[in-house]
């Protein structure tokens, strides 16, 4: 059995949540709904040079690496101080897996403190380090490193998020105990089902020093981003369900969430989102299975950073479509 060291990380992070499948189901509604979007969905902008490095279709499996990115132009935004620093972070990664066979769609949370090498340098370093040289860097190490194939590429941003949660009405969440996070603001002080706007959704999402009252005092999640992970991907499958119910009931909503959300996408130059949607709509009825990376804490030349552990082989092998599907759903 894996023995987990779950001793909490001690940097911060910043980190949105990931919505991009929600676009996908957002557009697939009535045919003449998808006429009408063509038009949003063409400005949606594209990532120059990511479609070179993509893998070669496949006959089994579609493979979307999802990103959520954190322009920092505005400062840490878990603590809204300004350190000049500039660009992009990848601050969420995860891999969405669609079964051309059997219409089933599975998706992976890619740690970003995975330790790694990244394409084009030597030695290792964390992943969410290989955005920072593009996103076409980003895929190849994880299909050097994890031998995952990319078949295409989608990135969101804070702005994007806020906006889709908000444009969706909100989204309920459930909680066990009054819960905080003062890095973030998420701020929820009677246990129960509460309905979160975008802003209330994001600090929920980016939560890292996630904090629960029980037992007469406040405890801090020791799972840390690991924990965070699988909050997210519940968020994640909560979002592609309400999206699905509001188009299924009304398909002129496609358009609106595709706008919504549409200044803070970027899509690779090969996807076609409308495709997309034809393909995913059917699985997210059925609802996504989650998964995470077995992964053990180490402290690598005073770096704490992740290793794969045991079962992750498992795992890989699903989502390169050469293994069945893993044993465990996190």
């Amino acid at each position: 059995m894996l023995v987990r060291d779950t001793t909490p990380l001690p940097r911060r992070r910043r980190l949105p949540s990931l919505l991009l499948v929600a676009l996908f189901v957002s557009v697939a509604g009535a045919a003449g709904i998808l006429v009408a979007s063509k038009s949003t969905v063409a400005a949606v902008p594209r990532v120059p040079k990511v479609a070179d490095v993509l893998s070669a279709s496949s006959a089994t499996i579609d493979n979307y690496l999802l990103v959520g990115s954190d322009s920092r132009s505005s400062g840490d935004p878990n603590t809204g101080q300004s350190g000049g620093v500039t660009g992009s972070r990848s601050d969420t990664i995860m891999v969405l897996r669609y079964d051309k066979a059997t219409g089933a769609a599975s998706l992976l949370s890619i740690p970003r403190d995975l330790w790694v090498t990244v394409s084009g340098h030597t030695g290792k370093r964390r992943i969410n380090s290989a955005f920072n040289d593009g996103p076409d860097v980003l895929v190849r190490t994880v299909q050097n490193e994890l031998g995952i194939p990319v078949h295409h590429f989608v990135e969101i941003d804070f702005t994007g998020f806020e906006k889709l949660v908000n444009a969706l009405g909100g989204i309920t969440v459930c909680f066990q105990y009054p819960t905080k996070d003062t890095n973030t603001g998420l701020d929820i002080r009677h246990p129960g089902c509460h309905h979160l706007n975008g802003q209330q959704s994001l600090a929920y999402a980016r939560s890292r020093h996630y904090q629960e009252f029980k037992n007469g005092g406040w405890h801090t999640d020791p799972t840390s981003d690991l924990g965070r992970s699988k909050r997210q991907r519940d968020f994640v499958n909560r979002c592609l369900q309400s999206a699905a119910a509001q188009v299924k009931a009304n398909p002129f909503r496609a358009g609106e969430l595709i706008t919504a959300m549409s200044s803070g996408l970027r899509i690779d130059e090969a996807l076609n989102p409308l495709d997309a949607a034809a393909s995913l709509r059917g699985a997210v009825d059925g609802g996504l299975k989650a998964y995470s990376l077995p992964v053990i804490n180490r402290t690598i030349e005073g770096n704490a950073v992740l290793e794969l552990g045991q079962g992750a082989e498992q795992v890989l092998a699903y989502f390169r479509g050469v293994g069945p599907p893993p044993a465990s759903v996190s």
